[in-house]
């Protein structure tokens, strides 16, 4: 029988839209909608994309609850939901790929990265656990020492994924370490962008995808020094686990 390699490949992403008209500072061109992989990889615009995103996701009026009104500039007022919401929620959550089989996983509507760790619930139960949106509606079982994943559960012809307890265990470690590479990209951009939010900025992206908080970033340069590592930093690739079957 001939030896075959599957490929496993789990990612933290954040769902994007592409921009329309946003000037409140450099982001990527994005697809009309499609998933950002989060991780230590990304250049400046990626981060200023995905600081955007998570931000219009939880860019909501204050109106009816008793968080304090929103500021009038612009700036103010389009950080006022990420700062002042609780909980934060951030459109996206884990995509899993089988190279083998073509097979991809990614989340459904209104799943939130914010829940990434429920997936440690799939690990350690005896069945299903977690939600993980719909339209496609994902779906994680444990059946013994295998986690199985219908890509969509409404569809009886989906495309399922089969990886063992342990490979999705180290999976996962690799995602949470993805995930702790951005949120030290996007604390050193935010000191270079958002100088006089950089802070509480940090903290409620930690808080959206539920990381601790970063170590402090370095100080930004002055006007006219060279470019912020911000801008050139680069990590480690994507999370790849090569499975021997």
């Amino acid at each position: 029988m001939p030896h075959t390699l599957r490929v496993i490949a789990l990612q933290p992403v954040l769902e994007t839209y592409a921009p329309a008209g946003f000037g409140l500072w450099p982001v990527a061109d994005s697809e009309p909608c499609g998933f950002l992989p989060l991780n230590g990889a990304l250049d400046a615009s990626q981060v200023g994309t995905a600081v955007m995103r998570i931000a219009a996701c939880n860019d909501i009026n204050p109106e009816h609850d008793d968080r304090p009104p929103r500021p009038g500039d612009p700036l103010g007022s389009f950080l006022h939901g990420l700062l002042t919401m609780d909980p934060l929620f951030a459109s996206g959550g884990l995509r899993i790929t089988d190279a083998a089989n073509g097979a991809t996983l990614v989340p459904g509507c209104c799943s939130g990265l914010e829940d990434w760790r429920e997936w440690f619930g799939v690990l350690d139960g005896d069945g299903d656990c977690g939600w993980f949106g719909h339209d496609p509606s994902p779906l994680a079982e444990r059946v013994g020492d295998v986690v199985r994943l219908t890509v969509d559960a409404e569809r009886d012809d989906s495309p399922v994924i089969e990886v063992s307890v342990t490979e999705l265990r180290r999976l996962l470690a690799v995602a949470q370490r993805d995930l702790a590479d951005f949120l030290q990209l996007a604390a050193g951009w935010a000191a270079v962008r958002l100088p006089g939010h950089a802070v509480p900025v940090t903290a409620a992206l930690a808080r959206a995808v539920d990381m601790p908080m970063p170590a402090p970033a370095c100080t930004p340069r002055r006007t006219g020094a060279p470019a912020s590592d911000a801008d050139r930093l680069v990590g480690h690739q994507d999370g790849v686990v090569n499975v021997d079957g």
